[in-house]
């Protein structure tokens, strides 16, 4: 961080938040919103003095609360800028009656009470998303005491008393009598691999972690007992095998079982009870200390970037990237791209390394002064618009704006368009066409298909990305399935527009299918949202018309899941036969008139 503070091409906001984020690749507008410090960082030495005076003690956040610190203090050692802050919540205030301490200490008179809030805009060309994480809070794991034992701590808190910078300068001490503990104990997957107790997730670093501190104990206290408590070790990286056989040599005892109850003895050592697995014994252990190896969280501001951006979440609340494979470190989003924990819990290396892939993806972009576009894009005519901002309301990506006030006609941003064609299916005015799937295409595709014996074929919608995929695979995997299946390619099953339904019944199509991306792993992240609006309304339809609503079905399919395809048009199928041709004649007539 300080290297990062000295370069002259880095600009670093800190004590800022991202605001709002409005634009498109290449032209991103970012409002920052920067709070104030109260104190001049550029005149500020860091020199101690306002600290030494002020009356205020509060918990050190740096130290997880081992340690104290002042309503002004610095952070962090080496923190960038190198310059003292001032909590505004926790100050007595400027008022000479209250306090005015730190003021009158500071020789550079860099305190100033009257600092406010500052907005800073940015336009930047891309975006690296890099949110970090959070800790996992056992607190509500009740059964191992953390709130209610003073000796069982967090991987973080000894993390920080082990630390030659820590509270202790690197002394392990009891919290409750301040004594080096004889016996340790390592609790794995507080918070993580299970729905009941955290999250389902492995965390990642907690194994790795915990042999690398149980290695720290036995270099600096060879006497010392060490027991880990664990479901089974994760050493799956480089020279992480060897650490964990070294931990084992150096006499760290590794117990396959997780404590079901944790109980305080008189003299403020712990008594853990633990099945072990691998003897199918119930044991009794004692220690004087005890460590839960806590697992992570996405960060608290995860969801609010990911409403700015128009970014996907996994299940487990982390960022989705474009292509687990092929775009590791790519957003959904054109411009934007991930680093570090923001996308799944990562250690050290992994996060330098995925960090440094994001940076030469937003230099692969930014070293060109124009940026091509996909051809399969949305224009509108503005003849036809009537600024009703549907189309950028369901544009996944905000690649359009509208100016309902002025009434001004909806615009594309082409660099951030990604060719969905949402916008195209729900605009009520048939204002917007899609380039390469315009209405007039598709319609002729249906027309084509149903103009001979319509009672005997299946019309299909597949999206490009997944259902279409998943035709493809189950070809090449030589599935059975009927060969009476009509299928027109949309790029996205958010392009298949009302209309076409209509279409197809109209020109006698028995039943139809709009198939596409499994909902939350849409490639035009929620696109297939709309898509499923879509076809609620369109049954609703069906039902007032006297149409069996089972003839429009809809379904979700992978490119993996050929298989999958292979039954849906089986099931498809059976259906089909289930129409006669006098139902669909009625369906003809009702729909002409």
């Amino acid at each position: 961080m300080t290297d990062a503070g000295r370069h002259p091409n880095i600009t670093i906001h800190t004590l800022s938040e991202v605001a709002e984020v409005k634009g498109y690749v290449g032209n991103f507008d970012v409002k920052i919103v920067k709070k104030a410090r109260y104190v001049n960082e550029k005149e500020c030495t860091a020199c101690g003095d306002c600290a030494k005076v002020c009356p205020v003690v509060r918990p050190d956040e740096f130290n997880m609360g081992l340690s104290s610190r002042k309503a002004i203090y610095s952070p962090f050692p080496q923190a960038v800028p190198s310059a003292y802050v001032l909590n505004p919540n926790e100050c007595l205030g400027n008022n000479p009656t209250v306090c005015n301490k730190c003021y009158d200490a500071c020789e550079k008179k860099c305190i100033d009470f009257h600092m406010s809030d500052e907005t800073i805009n940015e336009r930047v060309g891309t975006v690296i998303v890099a949110t970090g994480l959070e800790p996992y809070d056992p607190t509500a794991l009740d059964e191992y005491g953390y709130t209610r034992f003073e000796n069982v701590l967090t991987s973080l808190e000894f993390e920080r008393l082990v630390n030659a910078g820590g509270p202790t300068q690197g002394r392990l001490l009891r919290p409750t009598d301040r004594m080096k503990p004889k016996s340790i104990g390592f609790i794995q997957c507080v918070g993580s691999r299970s729905a009941r107790r955290g999250k389902s997730y492995c965390s990642n670093i907690c194994c790795m972690n915990t042999i690398k501190s149980t290695l720290v104990l036995k270099e600096h206290y060879t006497d010392m007992d060490v027991k880990v408590f664990y479901i089974d070790i994760r050493a799956f990286g480089k020279g992480f095998e060897d650490l964990y056989t070294r931990s084992r040599r150096a006499g760290t005892q590794y117990i396959r079982g997780l404590p079901g109850n944790v109980e305080e003895l008189p003299d403020g050592s712990l008594r853990v009870a633990v099945e072990n697995t691998a003897t199918g014994t119930l044991e009794f252990h004692e220690l004087d200390m005890l460590v839960l190896a806590i697992g992570v969280e996405p960060a608290p501001s995860t969801q609010r970037l990911q409403e700015m951006l128009g970014l996907q979440l996994t299940s487990d609340g982390f960022y989705l990237e474009a292509h687990p494979k092929l775009q590791p470190v790519d957003a959904a989003t054109r411009g934007v791209f991930y680093a570090g924990c923001a996308e799944g819990p990562k250690d050290i290396k992994e996060s330098v390394t995925q960090a440094s892939a994001a940076a030469a993806r937003a230099l692969r972009l930014m070293q060109k002064s124009e940026i091509s576009a996909e051809a399969i894009t949305s224009e509108v005519d503005p003849d036809l618009c009537k600024s009703c901002g549907i189309c950028a309301e369901v544009c996944p990506y905000n690649a359009i704006t509208v100016d309902k006030k002025k009434k001004m006609p909806a615009h594309v941003a082409t660099a951030a368009c990604a060719g969905c064609g949402t916008c195209a299916a729900e605009c009520p005015f048939g204002a917007i066409t899609m380039h390469h799937f315009s209405d007039g295409q598709i319609v002729s595709q249906i027309d084509s298909m149903l103009e001979e014996k319509a009672d005997e074929k299946i019309l299909t919608f597949a999206c490009n990305w997944c259902s279409y995929a998943g035709a493809d695979y189950a070809g090449v995997s030589r599935l059975q399935y009927p060969p009476n299946a009509r299928v027109i390619r949309t790029m996205c099953s958010g392009r298949v527009d009302e209309k076409f339904i209509w279409e197809g019944f109209k020109n006698g199509a028995p039943v139809i299918l709009v198939s596409g991306c499994h909902i939350g792993d849409c490639h035009y992240i929620d696109a297939n949202h709309w898509t499923e609006k879509r076809i609620e309304k369109v049954h609703k339809k069906m039902e007032k018309l006297g149409l069996r609503p089972e003839r429009l079905q809809l379904e979700w399919i992978s490119a993996a899941e050929g298989v999958r395809f292979a039954e849906v048009m089986k099931k498809m199928e059976e259906l089909r036969r289930s129409v006669s041709r006098q139902e669909i004649a009625e369906t003809i007539a009702v729909l002409e008139k």
